[in-house]
């Protein structure tokens, strides 16, 4: 009785997926590590669940004052320690880092080189990695760069990557 009401809440949640995560025999839905674990495997997301919002914000909370990632009896349940990234770029882009006028500053660069006005390849100031350059492409000659943007804020920097029985390694942001 008790694994059938694990297995209905697991399709009420919409997880079932992650079924083989957890062996229903030994994993307790009521324990917080394992409704962690259960709204973490959610495809919509770990707070799509109105159930799941409560036991997520209390992981966040408590990853935020340095505590450990919770445990579930019944998965084998790894988490790093936790990281710190405030930044990230779009697709296409790669963070990096240089010391600029204020100090260590963070932005984007472009992972190939993107077409630019023709007007930079004739300007004298020229010089480094993002310099503009003739290049061929698509059988006609234009000027391309590596194009540097900001980088965006991330709402929740803070990170651990979670890996649920040797598989599923998902990195969960708070």
């Amino acid at each position: 009785m008790k694994n059938l009401l694990i297995g209905v809440a697991l399709a009420a949640f919409g997880v079932t997926p992650s079924f083989y995560l957890i062996s229903g025999s030994d994993a307790r839905a009521g324990e917080w590590g394992c409704q962690v674990i259960l709204c973490l495997s959610s495809p919509g997301g770990p707070t799509q669940y109105a159930e799941c919002r409560p036991p997520i914000q209390k992981l966040w909370r408590e990853l935020a004052k340095g505590r450990s990632f919770p445990s579930c009896s019944g998965a084998g349940l790894q988490a790093s320690r936790p990281g710190y990234e405030p930044y990230s770029c779009n697709s296409g882009y790669r963070l990096t880092k240089r010391y600029g006028d204020r100090g260590l500053e963070a932005s984007c660069i472009s992972t190939t080189p993107q077409t630019v006005s023709n007007d930079e390849c004739y300007s004298e100031n020229r010089g480094g990695s993002t310099s503009p350059q003739w290049r061929r492409s698509g059988g006609r000659v234009v000027c391309q760069r590596y194009v540097t943007t900001r980088p965006n804020v991330r709402p929740q920097p803070h990170y651990v990557d979670v890996t649920i029985d040797g598989v599923g390694r998902q990195r969960v942001w708070y």
